[in-house]
Parts: structure tokens; sequence; C-alpha cells
């Protein structure tokens, strides 16, 4: 058997309705992360400029346009949502798969259920789907012939997987979808830290609201006969299929998503937190922080790292400007980024005084660890953190009390006090198994 004819089974078959409640949970959670990213990041010029050409190019719909009262296409809706949700590098992730499963598959769920009217056990079933399949085929990614470790090659599987749950769509189908989306997913070969560019920071970014729209394409064309290599995961040169197969139903991938308390990329964060937490320890205040040394892994040294970044794109991909903010603001300057912080000299001057070295011991932990130390000048002489694991990784995880204080940050000034606590009561029902309130919430203006 295929192995896109066993994930489509595993849709069909009701496997991931089977899902223990722990599980079932965490989808909630990642739905909740996922929206309250997308308000963080809706007015940015990324999601802004998805918005608009989402409209034009997709069409009217009845798939909602998160917090407004327009009304999309499935795949314009889900396209212009996914790119709200990763436009500011604030949504989940996945050490496994190396990226962000939430940013497509929430928006997907989310869409189709215009289309088909889903219970809440089909609604959370189908997040579980999706998480499961796209971080699967991540994880199993042969490097030696799949060069590009982005998001938008493997996050369209599980909008495949997803929308498909919901739209019940059949076995040979869903087994067709997934292979038609495979061929068809953007190569990603030029952006990111393991691109070919030099200049990263755009908002082409992973190419993850592509890859949406390339897995719900790959279902409608699916359901009128296309076809696509049903093998295409079949291949030891690419992918290994023992990591895809293996625990299926059994064991849950998508129990080991972190959230984000930062919204820059995740290989800046623990050097963030070791920071943050060294500051508070010694009782250190910004201006103390004369340099940093920050010990890390190579993969971090990758990354744009512009001292003085002209866009949020840039910044959040730069370590030294995102740990100066933090240093000199504190972590709320970072949740979400402002642009504002562009302009600050004083931010600019610090991050020009932050060298990286790679750290033996904490390279070879990567990618299952992202780990780093910082070693800090002060008026006092040289001290050095411990080692750290970044805060919501599965050993520091953001639980919902921190996910909720995460949405009352970044919904300051977007809203109302009373719409504000509209949204509370929404995300006490989320949080008791109940998405639908918070579902209406999220689908009308603000």
């Amino acid at each position: 058997m295929y192995l896109t004819t066993l994930l489509a089974e595993c849709i069909a078959d009701r496997v991931f309705h089977a899902a223990p409640v722990e599980v079932r949970n965490k989808a909630l959670a990642c739905l909740f992360d996922a929206v309250v990213c997308a308000l963080a990041g809706e007015n940015t010029t990324g999601s802004t400029s998805a918005r608009l050409v989402a409209a034009r190019i997709f069409g009217p719909g009845r798939a909602p346009l998160w917090f407004s009262d327009d009304r999309l296409s499935t795949a314009g809706a889900a396209f212009a949502n996914s790119a709200s949700v990763c436009a500011l590098d604030f949504d989940d992730g996945h050490r496994a798969a190396r990226g962000h499963p939430g940013a497509a598959v929430i928006p997907a769920v989310l869409a189709a259920c215009a289309e088909s009217a889903a219970d809440p056990e089909d609604f959370v079933a189908a997040i579980v789907a999706g998480y499961e399949i796209a971080i699967r085929i991540a994880a199993a990614q042969n490097p030696d012939n799949i060069k590009s470790r982005q998001s938008g090659l493997w996050a369209g599987y599980g909008a495949v997987a997803a929308a498909g749950s919901i739209l019940n769509t059949s076995r040979d189908r869903l087994a067709l979808a997934l292979a038609i989306n495979g061929v068809w997913a953007p190569n990603q070969a030029a952006n990111g830290s393991s691109g070919y560019s030099k200049l990263t920071g755009n908002h082409a970014k992973e190419g993850i609201p592509w890859s949406v729209v390339t897995g719900l394409t790959a279902l409608e064309l699916a359901e009128e006969g296309f076809t696509g290599p049903a093998d295409i995961l079949d291949h030891a040169s690419h992918f290994n299929g023992k990591r895809i197969r293996s625990g299926l139903g059994l064991t849950w991938e998508i129990l080991g998503t972190y959230f984000k308390p930062y919204s820059c990329c995740r290989y800046i964060h623990p050097a963030i937190d070791a920071t943050l937490d060294l500051m508070r320890s010694r009782r250190l205040e910004p201006k103390d922080v004369l340099s940093i040394e920050v010990q890390t892994f190579q993969w971090a040294q990758r990354l744009q790292n512009k001292v003085m970044p002209k866009t949020l794109v840039e910044a959040q991909y730069s370590l030294p400007f995102c740990l100066a903010a933090a240093i000199r603001h504190g972590a709320s300057a970072l949740a979400p980024i402002d642009e504002q912080l562009l302009e600050d000299g004083d931010i600019c001057s610090l991050a020009g005084a932050v060298t990286l070295t790679v750290d033996d011991r904490i390279d070879q932990k990567f990618p299952a660890e992202t780990l780093a130390r910082v070693m800090l000048t002060t008026p006092s002489g040289e001290i050095t953190s411990t080692t750290a694991t970044p805060r919501g990784d599965v050993r520091r995880p953001m639980l919902w009390d921190e996910l909720e204080k995460k949405f009352h940050e970044v919904c300051s000034g977007k809203m109302t006090t009373a719409r504000e606590e509209a949204f509370d009561r929404a995300i006490d029902h989320l949080k008791s198994g109940d998405p639908l309130p918070f579902l209406q919430e999220i689908s009308a203006d603000l």
C-alpha cells in the first residue's frame, strides 16, 4: 500500500477522531494560538496585501476572512488568513518538522468548515489529522535530496488532510490530493536559513500561504479525477517511510508542537530566554548590559542577522536585533514586535555589540533541541548563563494562561473592552471543548 493511501485511510477511517483528551485539548490550543498570531499580523504589509489579492484573484464565497465581515472562496480565505498567521513569525512550530504546521492547518480547517457543517468532534479531529500528517512527512524528509527545510514544502499536506477530513473526502480522492500537493508544493529553494538567497527578509518567507492554496486546489482537482504520483512518499531517497507510518494513531506528534512568546524566528528564542533569565537572577538593568556573546547552534548563524533591519520581516530574522530589543525594552517588546523598534538607535547600537559563536555540544543537539548560552559583559565583569531551552517547548511549555496573556497583549488597542470580554467568554467555551463561540467571534468585524 502506498503511503498516500495509508494516510488517506487513516483520515477516512476516523483514526484521528479517536485521539485522547490530551491531544484534543492541544488541538484547541493550536487553534487559539494561530488566531492570536493572525490578529497580531493582520495589519502588516504582508497580510494586508494578501487579503487584497485574495479577494481579487479567488473571489467571493462563504469562508470568513478573520476579524472582518468579508467572505471569500475557501482557497481565498485560507490563503489570506494563513498570511496573517505567519506574518510576524509568532506562530507555532515543531522541532521534528523544523517548521510551522499551524499556519497551514488552522486556516485550511476553518475555511473548509464554511463548505461543510462540522460538529466539534469532527472539527478537532481535522486539526489533529492536519498536524499529524504534516509533521510526519516533514520529519521524514531526506535532507540529502530535499535541500530546503522551509515549511511550504510540506505544510500543504496538512491542508489536504485537515480540509479533506472536514469535507469527508473519500479515501481514493484524499490519496490523489496528497500526491498532487506533493508535486505542486512551492520549492522554497531560495528563501530562509536553508536557502541560497542572501536576502531572505521578505514577505514570501516560507511559502506557507501558497502551500495552503496548493493543498486545497489539490483536493478540488482530485474530486474531478485529476491524478498525481501515488508513490510520492515511498522513495527512501526522499522520505523515510517508517518515520511517516510508525505509531500512526498511537503516538501523537501534535503534542510536540511549541508555542512562541516572541514574534521572531525560533532560532533566536533560546538566546532571549537565556539573557532575560540571567538578567532577572542577577537583577541587572538594561543599561548594565554592554555586550553579549551568544553561544548557540550554527543554523542560528545562517539567519540574515541584520544589526539595523529596515523592515519587520528583516527584524524577525535578526538574532542581534531581537536580543537587543528584549534587553532594552523587555520581553513585551517582541510580543509582538513593532515597527517603532526599527527606529530605536539604542537597540541598533546594542545589536552591534552582539557576537555569535557555535557551541559544539549545543550544535549536536539541533534540530531536536534549540539551545543557547549567553555571556554578558557588564560594568562589574562578565557573567554567563546556563544553557537555556526556549519558552514554549515541551520541556518549558506555554499553557493556557500564557496563551491567554499572549492574546491580551496582542489585542490591546485593537478592540473595545466589550469585544475583548466577548472573546474571553468564547475562549472559556473553547477551553471546555466547544469551539463554536470562538469561531463566531473571529468571523465578525472587530
